[in-house]
């Protein structure tokens, strides 16, 4: 008897990533990837490009497909179903000025987490409709539906307007648009009306339950409702009650599962839903794994010898203390900051301007799970940056407790497969597949370290 197969896939800022899986177990029986181009605008078709070279072979080998995709980024349809404009990704700022623009209209932070469940960012679509709305009217007018990277994948893979397919999407992608609200589990075709600066809504993707079938591909394929990448990781490793996921990459994320929406006024946490039907509150920073390698290029070592250096220098790196807001920061909110070192003096070392970086990192880190407002009873740990030994043997100490390290692996894609596998199998619940392998490490807390931080971060407000 042949297994049954299902394929996640990620399609995320810098490539897509194609695992074909074993809908049973979970086990990669096999996986291909392919490069994305690089900018903060890109048009669709790429993506599509990419997925058909990635998925060659792979993909018509799967009973199943889901779709894990990077948040935010804004696809313009117009009446035909083609790209209005080259879609504004995640990581595009140029619609900052219209956040204030949002929450103003909204009714204030307060009232604008109460009705979207953040205070949104640039990345949010919302500040892109505004801006598109703003500074390319005929672009908005011209515009007749809106999707998200994820939205557009997965019509496209159920035939787009060819096979007149709907656009989908699920509440966890819904939740970081900006217009939808995660209490009501609702879109908000009003606000959307109103970034786009008309009084019609735009046609937003139909929202989809967790584990039902969303549509299939021509061939017959069960198409999952797919999600974001936040929730589609956070499926992937099937976080539980308790669980504190810290992630290092580019940027850096803490999230965990909840049963009831957030509405936090200050913008330090996403009031994200996840994709199983629960929420999925979130924290960014701006500034992770780019901390070290900024660092380690200054001293001039490769990743191996800055970790030995950092591992080498003291607890609180002899009084050297650093604020790693390089290209400023998200949380806290403060854009306009850049890095601060204090306590240097002539008798500064390698070592300890090592381990200054690091302590710095996974401070901020430690403050991005803190703005969660839980008590984590286990914190795991993942991205490029997790990798560092550095960071791996130091992070105990500055959280205060015993920290998982996770195996590398594509754990978005996992997570679409793991929600491809629960479409195809019509259960009530996600498919229980083994945990991914972890190390545990542990380490004496070192409150100074934090106090240290603490007392610059503090001192720095307004900066």
């Amino acid at each position: 008897m042949s297994e049954t197969l299902v394929a996640g896939i990620d399609s995320s800022t810098q490539s897509v990533k194609v695992l074909l899986v074993r809908a049973e177990d979970g086990v990669v029986v096999d996986q291909a990837s392919a490069p994305h181009p690089g900018g903060t605008e890109v048009h669709p078709a790429a993506w599509w490009a990419a997925l058909q070279e990635a998925g060659r072979g792979l993909l018509d080998r799967a009973a199943a497909i889901g779709v894990g995709g990077q948040q935010h980024g804004m696809v313009a349809l117009d009446a035909d179903g083609e790209v209005v404009r080259p879609a504004l990704l995640w990581n595009d700022l140029r619609s900052a000025p219209q956040i204030d623009t949002v929450v103003e209209h909204l009714g204030g932070p307060q009232a604008c987490a109460d009705t979207i469940g953040s205070v949104p960012p640039a990345s949010f679509t919302v500040t892109k409709l505004r801006w598109m709305a703003e500074h390319e009217p005929e672009n908005a007018a011209r515009t007749a539906s809106v999707a998200l990277p994820h939205d557009w994948l997965t019509w496209k893979l159920a035939g787009g307007t060819e096979a007149g397919a709907d656009l989908i999407t699920d509440h966890g992608e819904a939740s970081g648009t900006g217009y939808y609200s995660p209490a009501q589990r609702a879109w908000l075709p009003e606000v959307a009306a109103w970034a786009l600066g008309r009084d019609t809504a735009p046609v937003l993707p139909r929202l989809v339950d967790p584990g039902a079938v969303a549509l299939r591909t021509p061939s017959g394929q069960v198409l999952s409702a797919g999600t974001g990448d936040n929730m589609a990781a956070a499926l992937g490793l099937a976080i539980a009650d308790g669980d504190v996921v810290v992630s290092i990459g580019t940027s850096g994320t803490a999230f965990c599962v909840a049963d009831a929406p957030t509405a936090e006024p200050t913008g330090s946490v996403s009031g994200f839903c996840d994709a199983t039907g629960r929420y999925l509150p979130l924290v960014c920073t701006v500034n992770a794994s780019r901390v070290l390698a900024v660092v380690g290029t200054l001293l001039g070592v490769d990743h191996d010898e800055f970790a030995r250096l950092a591992l080498a220098g003291e607890p609180g790196a002899g009084g050297l203390t650093l604020l790693p807001y390089l290209d400023g920061e998200r949380t806290p909110n403060r854009p306009d900051a850049t890095g601060v070192l204090r306590g240097l003096t002539s008798g500064v070392t390698r070592e300890n301007f090592a381990r200054a970086a690091v302590e710095s990192l996974l401070c901020s880190l430690a403050d991005a799970v803190d703005a969660l407002d839980v008590k984590p009873n286990r914190v795991l740990m993942i991205g490029g940056g997790s990798r560092n030994a550095a960071v791996q043997q130091l992070a105990p100490s500055v959280f205060g407790q015993q920290v998982q390290v996770l195996e590398p692996g594509e754990y978005v894609a996992l997570g679409a497969a793991r929600q491809a596998a629960w479409a195809l199998s019509g259960a009530a619940t996600p498919p229980l597949w083994a945990p991914a392998p972890s190390v545990a490490f542990e380490g004496e807390p070192q409150p100074r370290v934090r106090e240290q931080y603490d007392a610059l971060r503090d001192a720095t407000v307004g900066w």
